[in-house]
C-alpha cells in the first residue's frame, strides 16, 4: 500500500515527463574567479505529478539543495532523479546539445568511468598517482580516486594491492 504512493522514476519513460530549467541566481567570487549558480530544476509528468529541486552548480561539481515532489519520491526515485535532470541541466549550463561549451559555471559530465588498466599495468599506474601525488604535496587517496573514478573504498583497495606487487613502500613498519 505504500508502495503505491511513490513517483516511480525509474519505471517511467522520458517521453512522459519534461524537464525545465530555470537559472534563480549567480555569486561570484573573488573578483570573478570563482562562480557558483543555483537552478531552478521541474521535472513534470502528464499525469499531475511533479518534481521541484533547487541544483547548486559549482566549480567542484553540483548538488541539490531542496527537493520537493508529488507524489513523494522512494530512495530509488531519488537515485534515479540525477538521470532525469542531467542533460537539461547540463544544457542549461552550456554544455551539450546548443550550448556553447564556455560556461565556466558547469563541470562536465562525468558519468562513465576512465578507462583503467586491469592487472600489474592497473597497480603500476596506481602507484604512479599516488607517488605523483606525494610529490605535489596533495592527497595521494584522492589523486587515485580522480584518475580511476572509483570510490574511496576501492581506490584505497587498489593502493593496497599496488603496495603488495611492489610498486609502493610499506605504510608502515613490520616487526
Amino acid at each position: 500500500m505504500l508502495e503505491a504512493s511513490f513517483l516511480h522514476l525509474s519505471g517511467r519513460c522520458p517521453t512522459q515527463g519534461t524537464v525545465t530549467v530555470r537559472p534563480a541566481w549567480e555569486v561570484q567570487e573573488h573578483e570573478g574567479s570563482a562562480t557558483t549558480a543555483w537552478y531552478e530544476v521541474r521535472l513534470a509528468f502528464t499525469d499531475g505529478a511533479q518534481v521541484d529541486l533547487l541544483a547548486v552548480v559549482r566549480e567542484a561539481g553540483v548538488s541539490i539543495e531542496d527537493v520537493r515532489a508529488q507524489p513523494a519520491l522512494s530512495l530509488d526515485d531519488l537515485a534515479a532523479l540525477a538521470d532525469w535532470i542531467e542533460g537539461p541541466l547540463f544544457e542549461a549550463c552550456g554544455y551539450g546539445p546548443g550550448g556553447s561549451g564556455e560556461a565556466d559555471v558547469c563541470p562536465r559530465p562525468r558519468r562513465a568511468r576512465p578507462a583503467w588498466p586491469r592487472g600489474v599495468e592497473g597497480r603500476w599506474q596506481v602507484a604512479e598517482e599516488y607517488r605523483a601525488a606525494q610529490e605535489e604535496g596533495a592527497d595521494p587517496v584522492l589523486a587515485v580516486m580522480c584518475a580511476t573514478g572509483h570510490s574511496r573504498r576501492r581506490s584505497l583497495r587498489m593502493i593496497s594491492q599496488a603496495r603488495d606487487a611492489g610498486f609502493l613502500t610499506p605504510s608502515h613498519a613490520r616487526r
